[in-house]
């Protein structure tokens, strides 16, 4: 029996890679300026948690994380976790776009091991960065065995929170993700991980139809918000743009007129 799990730490820039010209700079940095190597030497304490092995696989500001990245990344994490030496995964991301990336893995992801996808809204030169506790957090739950069958799981300021509830409330402050209504579903304390609940009650990872074996690339899909007075021209301009579907972010009544007023086939 191994006395430290094996985790691969996936690193793809964002904020928690960033540099500022100053200390005290929190905003208008340079997301992923600093290589994973550097991120590690803040957290030295990660060798007497776990036997860490890491890779760069992109060094990007998040809002940059493009539908083939996904593809590569969520191809990369199930090629890792496929490693039988490899017992967790966490990937550390840019805060923009975090909650999306982690819930097409939570869909994608065809593995039991725990996936856990760390990131922060400081600057890793900034005074009081806390991508370095992030990250040591994120290894801890990574480790821990009740993290298994749990899906992709976001650590972010001392929370645990499920890839299919979390969502970014805020720009600038350590808190800025929550989990609305479901709530979080376990905390760090004193670096020990505890869960609230036992099981997450949807379909993920393992359970999904997603597979990204059978995808060379994702379907454009076009998010149109409609309006009173709505007309098609945006529709229409999505459909001959090559979308395969359109999402309709619409008023109460909305719905109603656009079954009777929108009429066109996807190609």
């Amino acid at each position: 029996m191994k006395d430290k799990s094996t985790i691969k730490i996936i690193a793809t820039g964002g904020t928690i890679a960033g540099a500022g010209s100053s200390r005290t700079m929190t905003t208008g940095y340079k997301p992923g300026a600093l290589p994973i190597e550097e991120l590690l030497t803040a957290v030295p304490d990660l060798a007497d948690v776990a036997n860490i092995q890491f890779e760069q696989l992109f060094n990007i500001d998040s809002v940059d994380m493009t539908t083939e990245r996904l593809l590569a990344l969520g191809t990369y994490v199930n090629e890792t976790l496929a490693d039988e030496g490899i017992d967790g995964v966490v990937i550390t991301h840019g805060t923009d776009t975090l909650e999306e990336t982690a819930y097409f893995l939570h869909l994608v992801t065809k593995s039991h091991k725990p996936v856990v996808i760390v990131g922060a809204v400081r600057p890793a030169t900034a005074i009081s960065a806390e991508g370095p506790l992030n990250i040591y957090n994120g290894v801890k739950v990574a480790c821990k065995e009740q993290s298994s069958g749990k899906g992709v799981l976001v650590v972010l300021n001392d929370r645990i929170g499920s890839a299919r509830f979390i969502t970014k409330m805020n720009t600038t402050t350590v808190d800025a993700f929550n989990a609305m209504e479901q709530g979080y579903i376990g905390s760090i304390v004193g670096g020990e991980v505890y869960y609230f609940y036992k099981d997450i009650a949807h379909l993920h990872t393992t359970e999904t139809a997603f597979d990204l074996k059978m995808a060379n690339e994702l379907p454009k899909v076009s998010i149109i918000y409609a309006h009173q007075g709505d007309d098609r021209f945006l529709y229409d301009a999505a459909v001959q743009a090559g979308a395969k579907g359109i999402v309709v972010a619409p008023l109460a009544a909305i719905p109603f007129l656009l079954k009777h007023r929108l009429e066109f086939k996807m190609r």
